[in-house]
């Protein structure tokens, strides 16, 4: 297995030789999930695509709805630089257009509005790969809340124009030799109809969800899963908590952050016994939430399993 050197921030040109044919859906690659929640404005309304009790509260008692929200919401503390300086390689970006917003300017969402908006991101994304030219990045956008077809023409066309030749197009399935010799660093998929006929657009991924609040079932679930097999290409193994209503209801002092905290060695030893590669049980993209604590061991760990 490849042993982590002392920066996560240039793991990919310190793979060992043998793994630079391997398709990049055959690596362990760190990813986080909902990479954005980070920058969550608490002063933004809550989306409408929240669950209708939720938005009625905003209208209602905003003041109080709204850091409840984002204390739930907010799934990471680094900033996306950060992220990819500490070796996350895959990004979730959910996006969204504010509905009674006049332009047409895209932000990040999860329950709130993020106050980043998506060109001011993927500009710094584009940034740090012009430093690291050897790493490539795997980027999910979904959710698309509140757009039309006329502004998903208009998202598309900036992140063609913003990537360039950069992105890799999804005739084939690279591996990280691939990419140097073309001067890929970005596969982009995009969960919308929308992107289909691009060619540097990638369909929607699997992601393996558990939507459960206790770390022993989302590991029951994500082991059903691999019963099952894994699927061709990229897909994501997402061990995030989900809570719900009646969680948060009878959970008033804890939050997301402490949430996977209490969860989080149950989850690591877990991530410790897998393997990537083409065999049925082998693990690609492993998302996780608040990815820089313990040290960067997340990281270390999942890269460490190549």
């Amino acid at each position: 297995r490849f042993q982590m050197g002392s920066r996560c921030a240039d793991w990919m040109s310190q793979l060992p030789l043998e793994l630079i044919d391997v398709p990049l859906c055959d690596l362990a690659i760190p990813g986080s999930h909902d990479t954005m929640t980070y920058c969550l404005d608490q002063n933004s309304p809550v989306l409408l695509s929240e669950p209708r009790i939720l938005t009625l509260l905003d209208q209602m008692v905003p003041c109080i709805i709204r850091p409840c929200i984002k204390k739930w919401a907010t799934t990471q503390e680094m900033s996306v630089s950060s992220q990819l300086e500490s070796g996350i390689r895959f990004l979730d970006l959910r996006i969204a257009h504010k509905k009674k917003d006049s332009n047409w300017t895209f932000y990040f969402a999860h329950g709130l509005y993020s106050l980043l908006t998506v060109k001011e991101v993927l500009s710094d994304v584009m940034d740090w790969l012009e430093l690291h030219a050897n790493e490539v990045v795997i980027i999910a956008l979904s959710a698309f809340d509140d757009m039309n077809p006329v502004q998903h023409s208009d998202l598309i066309d900036f992140l063609i124009q913003l990537f360039g030749n950069k992105l890799c197009p999804k005739s084939e399935m690279p591996s990280l030799r691939t990419c140097w010799t073309h001067g890929y660093q970005v596969i982009l998929s995009y969960a919308d109809p929308s992107g289909t006929a691009h060619k540097e657009l990638w369909p929607q991924w699997d992601y393996w969800w558990a939507n459960e609040s206790d770390p022993n079932l989302v590991i029951s679930y994500l082991e059903q899963k691999k019963t099952i097999g894994r699927p061709d290409g990229f897909f994501m193994a997402g061990l995030n908590l989900t809570e719900d209503t009646r969680y948060v209801l009878t959970h008033l002092t804890q939050s997301m952050k402490s949430m996977t905290l209490h969860a989080y060695t149950v989850l690591m030893d877990w991530v410790r016994k897998q393997h990537p590669g083409s065999r049925k049980t082998g693990l690609n993209i492993i998302c996780a939430d608040f990815v820089g604590i313990s040290r960067n061991e997340f990281c270390e760990v999942v890269i460490g399993l190549n």
